[in-house]
């Protein structure tokens, strides 16, 4: 079981939490302050409309007290003072000569440092007088109030800041955290460690890519133990059968005539197959294929590897039907051509019941030179399909049948260094048909 660390105690976990958190406290900061001036000044502008206001109102009814009275002496000025009172205000009066009139000589005093709005008093159209409404600062309250719900808010968004970043972190964390143990428990030999993560968006395609090569690792190992034993097993016998040959040979015990060294001979010719097998599959593992392409003629190159595979059809009883009449122009290494072709070829007489037939036809559909190989033999299983050009796959007939199970994986790679492609169906029907396009020359 994989043992989990927290993740604040990675560095990664606390980097990711401090940026975060500098992120939103840096985004609360500038917001905050931005909220602090938009305040003031839509307070400033509110209580200044309102002032002026309250001013129009007051010299209103000034002017009406002036009209009443027929001038400023006995005017009666309560009603105007009062409107200037109920707005926390203190009311100013003055003549046009600028003499006070309102509240009287002397009564004016205190009023510094209070904000005062000014507005002129007419009557009939004629300017009479001014009024001036020294107003208590009462927008500081106001401002404090909402610089209050300010600052609590921004706590709010730090707070809120700090749990969401600690979750994304957390999230974002535990599967590279986990995912890091699992892999030093693969690179251990643990070859049955898997992350199996249940994570968002990249991190989980990390997660699932992880455990797909995984798979692919230990399903190699184990194709690569299977193909130790079965090359242990394919020389141990042509090994024996050569041993005990030359031990009679050398003992007299039977006469160096040319059947006993046949027997000898096919034996060489089985090690050699199986070392050619082991070449071809180092080859195919080693990088890009070294290629020399001239112009050819895919059917020709196809012509030739079927009639340097009679005998091998012929003795396994297995009918060849060619559609090679007509030239195909390709580009390409007419050795390495020949050699994925036989390996088709040879696959087909492996798995062929005696009385099978063997299609090879090659033509052009648009652009692309097409070879196809099938046969009516028993087919691949659907479940073993896919896996039919990966190395060393044998499929359930690897007992039965010899081989080291390379053969399509040579042809995928060959045919790839061309720049074309290699596809296998097999139908439920039965039969195995390969398909290799080529760009057209």
């Amino acid at each position: 079981m994989t043992t989990e660390r927290p993740y604040l105690s990675s560095p990664l976990g606390r980097r990711l939490l401090a940026a975060f958190l500098l992120v939103a406290l840096s985004s609360v900061v500038v917001l905050s302050m931005a909220a602090r001036v938009a305040t003031d000044r839509g307070l400033a502008s509110a209580e200044q409309q309102r002032r002026g206001q309250v001013t129009a109102r007051v010299a209103a009814a000034a002017a009406r007290a002036y009209r009443t009275a027929g001038g400023w002496p006995g005017a009666d000025l309560e009603a105007a003072a009062g409107l200037a009172e109920r707005s926390g205000a203190r009311l100013v009066v003055r003549g046009v000569d600028g003499a006070m009139v309102w509240p009287g000589h002397g009564h004016g005093m205190g009023m510094a440092g209070l904000a005062a709005a000014t507005a002129p008093v007419t009557v009939d159209g004629q300017r009479v007088g001014s009024v001036q409404v020294f107003f208590s600062a009462t927008v500081d309250t106001e401002r404090r109030v909402a610089w209050a719900w300010v600052a609590g808010a921004a706590g709010a968004a730090l707070l809120a800041a700090l749990a969401v970043s600690g979750y994304v972190t957390r999230r974002l964390t535990r599967p590279l955290i986990v995912l890091a143990a699992v892999a030093r428990r693969f690179a251990a030999g643990d070859r049955a460690a898997r992350a199996r993560l249940t994570a968002p968006g990249e991190l989980g395609e990390v997660a699932r890519a992880f455990d797909g090569m995984a798979d692919e690792v230990a399903r190699t190992d184990t194709a690569r133990r299977r193909l130790t034993a079965d090359v242990a097993h394919e020389l141990r016998t042509p090994l024996a059968g050569l041993q005990a040959g030359l031990e009679e040979l050398r003992d007299g015990l039977a006469p160096a005539d040319p059947a006993h060294l046949a027997v000898l001979h096919d034996q060489s010719l089985r090690l050699g197959r199986i070392v050619q097998d082991l070449a071809d599959l180092a080859a195919a593992e080693a990088g890009p294929v070294s290629l020399h392409p001239v112009d050819a003629d895919l059917a020709e190159i196809a012509g030739a590897a079927v009639a340097a595979m009679r005998p091998r059809f012929d003795a396994a009883g297995l009918t060849v039907v060619a559609g090679l009449a007509e030239p195909v122009a390709v580009r390409a290494d007419h050795d390495r051509l020949h050699q994925a072709i036989t390996n088709l070829l040879t696959n087909a007489v492996r798995y062929c019941r005696p009385g099978d037939r063997v299609t090879v036809h090659a033509g052009t559909e648009g652009d692309e030179a097409v070879l196809r190989v099938a046969d009516t033999g028993p087919g691949i299983p659907p479940d073993e399909l896919p896996h039919a050009f990966e190395r060393l796959w044998r499929g359930r007939d690897a007992q039965r049948i010899p081989g080291t199970g390379i053969g399509l994986t040579v042809v995928r790679e060959l045919i790839a260094a061309h720049g074309g492609a290699t596809t296998i169906a097999s139908p439920p029907s039965g039969g195995v048909t390969v398909t290799i396009r080529l760009p057209h020359g």
